[in-house]
């Protein structure tokens, strides 16, 4: 049986780096490397994209755009990871943890649109929780999140990397416009905009997501975070990338600290809950930026797509 074709268009950006090493090796697929001296050919890029059975777009969102003008094989399947298909009807949003009829649409796609990296850490904490009753849907709800700088692309590595004055720990998007809001209020359930405060750590990869919810904002008094941990544990049972924390569970450093590295270099999403029920509790999604954040998804949903085993490549 022939292999299906994977090209990346971008294979040299920080996504398209990520996608590579996880493919690498696998011999379910065959990945096909655009030569480096015709990556900006456009007639090269068009025989690749048009070769290939999927393509995985890792790109800025106009030449993302630049990109599927340039693609005429009906048949070849899109993952583009560049933030101007996510909220689009005919796209179908990638993160399969959703649901499972979500998963299905996914597997069956011809274009999906890569979440974000922000995004992944609210949607799968705040979704359950209102599908399922347990949080009102009309919850004026502030996300804090921290990422590593490989968030930015080749351009914040080298400031961060560089030689010069060391970068601290800063907030950005302070504007309330950032890019990923419409996929975090479109996906998440809630009714109204959340309230996003992104930010960013001298840590190369890694990302914490907060949202700190009071008691009166859940359906029933005093809901405790047993009450939560049952809902997310039920809802994400058959999802092999989702780690639901138990409430006793060890996983604060020293018994403090929820670092920001742990799940680096893995596809996981881990999903934490903290607080007091007379106070109210803080949902924490905990990831890789680059990984479930990013590439480590966007295999996933390749996997889907071409038939794959979901875990290959990402365990």
């Amino acid at each position: 049986m022939k292999k299906p074709a994977v090209y990346i268009d971008g294979q040299e950006g920080t996504t398209g780096l990520r996608i590579r090493q996880m493919l690498a090796g696998r011999e379910d697929v065959e990945v096909l490397l655009i030569p480096p001296e015709h990556r900006r050919d456009r007639r090269a890029r068009a025989e690749f994209l048009n070769r290939a059975d999927l393509c995985v777009l890792c790109l800025p969102d106009d030449a993302a755009a630049e990109a599927l003008a340039l693609l005429e094989n009906p048949q070849t399947k899109v993952i583009d990871t560049s933030t101007a298909h996510r909220v689009h009807s005919e796209w179908v949003y990638g993160l399969p943890e959703i649901s499972p009829a979500h998963k299905e649409q996914i597997r069956r796609a011809q274009r999906v649109a890569n979440c974000g990296c922000y995004p992944v850490g609210f949607i799968l904490a705040v979704r359950p929780l209102i599908s399922q009753g347990l949080l009102l849907p009309t919850t004026p709800l502030a996300i804090n999140a921290v990422s590593g700088y490989s968030g930015g692309g080749k351009t914040m590595i080298a400031e961060y990397e560089g030689e010069g004055e060391h970068k601290p720990f800063c907030l950005y998007g302070l504007d309330g416009a950032h890019k990923h809001l419409p996929e975090i209020w479109k996906f998440s359930g809630c009714e109204k905009q959340p309230l996003f405060v992104p930010s960013v750590d001298h840590s190369f990869c890694g990302m914490v997501v907060s949202t700190p919810v009071p008691t009166e904002f859940f359906a029933r008094p005093c809901v405790n975070r047993e009450a939560v941990y049952e809902v997310w544990r039920e809802y994400y049972a058959d999802c092999p990338f989702v780690k639901v924390v138990a409430p006793q569970a060890a996983v604060l450093r020293d018994d403090k600290f929820l670092d920001l590295t742990e799940l680096s270099h893995t596809n996981f999403v881990e999903l934490s809950v903290w607080g007091a029920p007379e106070q109210g509790l803080i949902l924490v999604g905990r990831l890789d930026n680059l990984g479930k954040g990013a590439s480590g998804n966007a295999v996933q949903c390749l996997n889907l797509m071409l038939g794959c085993g979901e875990t290959a490549g990402l365990v």
